[in-house]
């Protein structure tokens, strides 16, 4: 998604997908923000990582955070910001978008089984399918415009599901139960002070998030024969 006149540079990070794993590497450590399984809250990586699993993976007595170390560091990849889902991480999305230079990319695996509507709580599935989010920025961003681009994220993605949702839905879901998503951005540089959506930057997170988690949720809808 770009604005009219305005080209989409080359994805400001590399991501492979060798199932189980589905790897996104900057080309130098980013500031991020967000929730995930590892590396919650503010922190700098390099390198965001989708584990999936299977039911046979995870028993009620296995320690999930324990279990997702050590898989990672078999994998050489002991230091990485982590997800873990039960969705296909074959079928992940990317989608960028560039507003008055400033650009946007979203990665993201998108499974509903876990669905839930905010202000309501269902008890989880044994293995839940969730959204597992990563934006990028090509700017950097001060903490508070972090968490406001944060924000603008979570309406861009919670917008897509309720607009893939069936017409004849009564209460569609708003999200799932373990939904992660991740805000990054260069360490370097000026920052922006706001990301909020009168802004350039935040209508490129908002353009990249909408599109690629649209995509995700109509891929699940047909693959899962909703509609």
């Amino acid at each position: 998604m770009t604005d009219v006149g305005e080209t989409v540079e080359a994805a400001p990070f590399d991501y492979a997908c060798a199932p189980p794993l589905l790897i996104a590497r900057f080309p130098a450590p980013r500031r991020t923000l967000g929730w995930s399984m590892l590396h919650p809250g503010f922190a700098t990586v390099r390198d965001v990582v989708w584990l999936e699993v299977r039911n046979s993976d995870l028993g009620l007595d296995v320690d999930a955070h324990a279990f997702l170390r050590a898989r990672l560091a078999q994998a050489g990849q002991g230091d990485a910001l982590a997800f873990m889902t039960s969705r296909d991480i074959r079928r992940h999305h990317f989608r960028q978008s560039r507003v008055e230079g400033i650009e946007a990319a979203c990665l993201t695996t998108v499974g509903l089984s876990n669905g839930e509507r905010v202000g309501a709580r269902k008890q989880p599935p044994a293995l839940a399918g969730t959204i597992n989010t990563l934006v990028h920025v090509s700017q950097r961003l001060s903490d508070g415009a972090l968490v406001e681009a944060l924000s603008i994220a979570v309406q861009a993605r919670t917008a897509a599901i309720l607009d893939t949702r069936p017409a004849s839905a009564e209460k569609p879901v708003t999200g799932t139960g373990t939904d992660c998503l991740v805000i990054a951005a260069p360490c370097n540089g000026t920052p922006l002070c706001c990301a909020g959506l009168h802004t350039a930057v935040g209508e490129a997170i908002g353009g990249a998030v909408y599109e690629a988690t649209s995509a995700g949720a109509r891929e699940w809808n047909a693959e899962f024969g909703i509609g």
